[in-house]
């Protein structure tokens, strides 16, 4: 195991902050897996889950049964992590900009393509490492002028050459779910069955540049740009992994997805041993642009109904909203059939405010499909 230290941009002097990435197994020459946690830094299920995933690293590490370079990084944002107003995190969004930590991902695919074009040749693995070389090049070079932009620039980087890349984030109070490109559901199938995903989103693009979407269309665009010309090896790509809600943070919980995770890199071949059978799939995966929003039309208490993991009709009242003055109640109901895969933790309801969501198994929303 190595342990490395990557100094970040300092919003003031007198004051640093570092991002810790801890690597196992071979040379990445030998095939790269990155795993990261709590980019959203208020959303610690994943960071818990990184904990024993490094101890069972180690392990693996030392019978000599990694066959990739696996590097984890459970803090993925320390700038957010210290950000408490009052008690309550507040480790989605920057303080001083307002940016959601996981949107505004460079994207440098036209600077790289340019870069490598003249170079390319008929042989995949010499052009999949000219791109990769010239993509941690060009992101190294970059200038960073805040604490945020420094932030995303050192996680790029850790990440560029990665074959496959996994973010781990939560919800409010949620069923485990991934959101990922459609053109990799084949590859992704096997970790939604030994996580028990309930839930699998897709889309190719969902706005936003988040972590896991610049990393699969920087690949996207090569592909698109540079084939059939010049062949490419890889089929590098990223997956939101959702581990349920904010409050699922124990150690039974974290045990059990981080060795889904390890069942799930032996079925990848990034470590050795004799993989597991798969489970059942749960449910099969949606489009993003399926998902209905249930917001609150007025203020009030909000009283829920349904619990996350229901499964719902249309027209199905999910909660209601008790303006405990006038004793008016607003019943919210879905619109469409489907999973109620996360609904807010807040019991006060904001005229307008998001309430929870639904997985439909039809596309009707267009722009950006994620949340704010």
């Amino acid at each position: 195991m190595h342990h490395q230290r990557h100094d970040v941009l300092a919003a003031v002097p007198g004051t640093c902050r570092q991002i810790h990435s801890f690597h196992y197994g071979p040379a990445p020459e030998h095939g790269k897996i990155y795993i990261q946690a709590s980019l959203h830094a208020d959303e610690l299920p994943g960071m818990l889950v990184i904990w024993h995933l490094k101890q069972r690293m180690l392990e693996l590490e030392q019978a000599g049964l990694l066959r990739k370079h696996i590097v984890l990084v459970p803090v993925a944002n320390p700038a957010g992590l210290e950000q408490v107003l009052m008690d309550v995190p507040q480790g989605r969004f920057d303080n001083e900009s307002r940016q959601n930590f996981n949107r505004f991902f460079v994207d440098v695919s036209q600077e790289v393509g340019d870069s490598v074009e003249g170079q390319l040749t008929q042989d995949p693995e010499h052009n999949t490492q000219l791109i990769r070389s010239a993509l941690r090049r060009v992101l190294v070079a970059t200038q960073p002028l805040t604490h945020v932009q420094a932030l995303r620039q050192t996680l790029q980087t850790l990440a560029c050459d990665a074959d496959m890349v996994l973010d781990l984030h939560c919800d409010f109070e949620a069923v485990q779910h991934l959101y990922l490109a459609p053109a990799f559901w084949p590859q992704v199938e096997p970790l939604a069955r030994y996580l028990g995903a309930r839930a699998c989103f897709m889309a190719t693009e969902s706005g936003g540049q988040s972590f896991d979407e610049w990393f699969t269309l920087f690949w996207a665009q090569m592909q698109a740009r540079f084939a059939p010309r010049f062949p490419l090896a890889c089929c590098s790509f990223a997956v939101t992994v959702e581990l349920r809600g904010v409050a699922d943070v124990t150690h039974e919980l974290a045990r059990d997805d981080s060795q889904a995770l390890i069942d799930y890199l032996i079925h990848a071949g990034a470590v050795e041993g004799q993989p597991k059978a798969l489970p059942a799939l749960l449910n099969p995966p949606t489009p993003l642009a399926g998902v209905e929003p249930l917001n609150s039309p007025t203020g009030g208490l909000l009283v829920f109904y349904a619990q996350v993991g229901d499964y719902l009709q249309a027209g199905a009242v999910v909660a209601d909203i008790i303006d405990p003055i006038t004793d008016r109640i607003t019943p919210v109901v879905c619109q469409r059939e489907g999973l109620l895969y996360v609904r807010s933790l807040r019991r006060m309801a904001t005229a307008g405010m998001t309430i929870a969501h639904v997985a439909g198994a039809q596309a009707y929303r267009q722009g950006d499909l994620l949340s704010p």
